[in-house]
């Protein structure tokens, strides 16, 4: 095993185990299946929008575990609700009421337009849980042949072999083929393209109210007016997949209330449980009402630890006025990136709240995420002309001014 060493933590006080970064990279290319392209990083700690490596060296984190820890890292409220609930129930199977589930579940419904919840552990699975919802409900709808789901291009669901056929990426898909069938696919927001495709037979238009993983493009709000339009009129429902959308990043709770449109399902995740893994499926009226026990379920899903964590992070965002936070932050962003000496490297800013996609002119995207990495600043790249900047909620004006400059510089 790894020797173990100690550094201080003089932020905290707090003894954290130093770590052998080479001996990690080794039992990693060793044991680890290789399905991730790592940069060659070790993370050891982390505290607010920093992280610290195995060397000690200090970054910027402007991608929050891929839109995951909202609250940064390592928040003390956070902490402080997983040490507690760790120490008092972790797990006892959904066989059984515990009380962090159930209020969590009646804090979701407080925050958004929906009636009941299934918890699961990640964002494919509460997307797998809404086909699932979606499929039982056309067929009591419609009967046999109404089964057919419609995506959009450029579109992210996940990588389970449902999930991964909703995504209309042949990348993903093209591996696992032969894929489910009954999944069709219209470019985003073309509403003509989406009234061809949304037929008697369909039973679910599933979309992201902005796509993330595709290069953060927003809806337009007439598109997801007319699938909402469209999914009454053929008795189908509307599902928004908000794993990373969701939970405040916009500016808002959820993606949705920008544009006025209410889905009959939503899909969460990533930045749920701020890093503990849970996911969930929202669902009002009818579609609430459609699963029964014995129809989906999982082992870990909602566990207490879990739903705590999750509670805590709820609770973190309201009274740190979070949501509120996103929004300035996001638009001092926006200010920053539009200066005379960056806008000529960009093409475009696609950005709500602290969701921001900035394209650049040239196709430097992923040379500018490892120099950035070098000085100390986390960023991602979707493809080669597109940045990713997904910061934690707690970002300040401090931490823009930072990593706008080092943007620039590399840049």
């Amino acid at each position: 095993m790894l020797e173990t060493r100690y550094t201080l933590d003089t932020d905290t006080g707090h003894i954290a185990p130093a770590v052998d970064a080479a001996q990690v990279k080794d039992w990693d290319d060793a044991y680890v299946m290789h399905t991730y392209a790592r940069l060659p990083v070790t993370f050891v700690r982390g505290r607010g929008a920093r992280l610290w490596d195995a060397d000690g060296k200090e970054y910027l984190d402007f991608l929050a575990g891929i839109a995951v820890n909202g609250l940064g890292h390592c928040h003390p409220r956070h902490v402080r609700a997983i040490q507690e609930q760790a120490a008092t129930l972790i797990h006892t199977s959904n066989l059984y009421h515990t009380a962090p589930q159930a209020e969590l579940a009646a804090k979701l419904m407080q925050i958004s337009d929906f009636d009941k919840v299934f918890f699961c552990n990640s964002g494919a699975e509460a997307n797998e849980a809404a086909i699932k919802i979606a499929r039982k409900y056309g067929k009591a709808h419609g009967g046999a042949g109404k089964y057919r789901i419609v995506t959009a291009e450029r579109s992210f669901h996940g990588r389970t072999l449902a999930t991964v056929t909703a995504t209309a990426q042949p990348k993903y898909q093209e591996p696992f083929a032969p894929l489910v069938p009954g999944f069709s696919y219209v470019p985003y927001n073309d509403i003509g393209a989406l009234e061809a495709a949304v037929t008697d037979e369909t039973c679910a238009v599933l979309l992201e109210p902005i796509q993330g993983e595709g290069g953060v493009y927003p809806a337009h709000k007439p598109f997801l007016e007319a699938a909402r339009a469209l999914c009454d009129k053929h008795q189908a429902l509307l599902i928004f997949d908000e794993v990373q959308c969701g939970m405040g990043r916009t500016g808002k709770w959820w993606a949705y209330q920008h544009f006025g449109v209410v889905p009959d399902v939503m899909t969460l995740s990533k930045s749920l449980g701020g890093g503990v893994p849970i996911g969930a499926c929202l669902a009002r009226g009818d579609a609430a009402e459609t699963l029964v026990p014995g129809d989906p379920g999982s082992t870990f899903a909602g566990n207490p630890l879990a739903a705590r964590a999750a509670l805590a992070v709820i609770e973190t965002i309201e009274e740190e006025h979070l949501l509120a936070n996103a929004h300035a932050m996001g638009e001092y962003l926006v200010h920053r990136l539009s200066e005379p000496k960056l806008r000529p490297k960009i093409k475009d800013i696609r950005a709500v709240g602290l969701m921001l996609g900035v394209e650049l002119v040239q196709p430097d995207a992923k040379r500018v995420v490892r120099e950035a990495l070098e000085r100390g600043l986390i960023l991602n790249a979707i493809g080669d002309h597109i940045l990713r900047l997904l910061p934690p909620l707690i970002i300040t004006k401090e931490d823009v001014d930072e990593a706008m400059d080092v943007l620039s510089a590399v840049l």
